[in-house]
């Protein structure tokens, strides 16, 4: 089973130990380091649940990994609780920029398999062990200084190293402001078409004018004959004299 070039730190330590007789070791608890180098020397493991029984394993021991398991060639080194605790190690130090303030807290290291070498490592605002959060790389060289506990920086903040993963939150913003930009430049097309072709109207020859009702003296109102007039025409009077009937005889 080939390894990778790289591996993250956290991922060796989610991994429980297995050598090759078969025989489960437990689960990574700690890295074996050499800070001022920033090399991964190797690993801690604790076999059981209970006391403070630890086992140490040498990076050039590990042989493959699966989803679960790191495979390891050899025994391990026995060793304690008290003596694990006075390894160094930078992961879970507090990172301070150049003012000496803590601007967040390593959490993760990226690791050269072949020969241990340090990549970068992650650096979190927040506290390490909450998963889900933001991560940036810091690079060995820009590490000026470092004590227990501490790394000492020239940064005037977290926002002068590149960005290696998203929390769900900064990802939401993210893409957030891209679907505010991609509508305003939707919006901004749009306007640019219709002004287009709003100026492509005016550009054209007016519509003939439509024709508007006679207001000169030349127009004359038709006559209209009084029907009062004819009805009163048709009708003949009984006292006349052309009449040929009398209407008493």
């Amino acid at each position: 089973m080939s390894l990778p070039e790289q591996l993250l730190l956290s991922d060796l330590l989610r991994r429980r130990v297995r050598c090759d007789q078969g025989i489960d070791h437990g689960a990574g608890a700690l890295a074996w380091m050499h800070p001022p180098v920033h090399r991964l020397l190797g690993w801690i493991s604790k076999p059981s649940a209970f006391g403070d029984r630890r086992q140490a394993w040498r990076l050039d021991q590990l042989r493959g990994l699966s989803e679960l398991e790191a495979l390891v060639k050899g025994p391990g080194a026995d060793t304690d609780l008290p003596t694990v605790d006075r390894l160094p190690t930078l992961i879970e130090a507090a990172l301070l920029d150049r003012q000496g303030e803590v601007i967040g807290s390593v959490a993760d290291a990226a690791v050269e398999l072949s020969t241990g070498r340090i990549v970068h490592y992650l650096v979190s605002r927040s506290d390490p062990r909450l998963p889900g959060s933001s991560r940036w790389r810091l690079s060995p060289e820009r590490i000026s200084d470092q004590q227990p506990g501490q790394v000492f920086t020239g940064l005037s903040g977290l926002d002068d190293l590149p960005l290696a993963r998203a929390s769900v939150r900064q990802e939401f913003l993210r893409r957030g402001r891209r679907w505010r930009d991609q509508l305003q430049e939707e919006t901004e097309r749009l306007r640019d078409r219709f002004d287009e072709r709003l100026e492509g109207w005016l550009e054209e020859e007016p519509l003939a004018s439509t024709p508007q009702p006679r207001t000169d003296e030349s127009w004359v109102w038709p006559d209209i004959p009084d029907q009062r007039q004819d009805s009163s025409m048709g009708q003949q009077d009984p006292n006349s004299e052309d009449s040929d009937e009398d209407p008493w005889f």
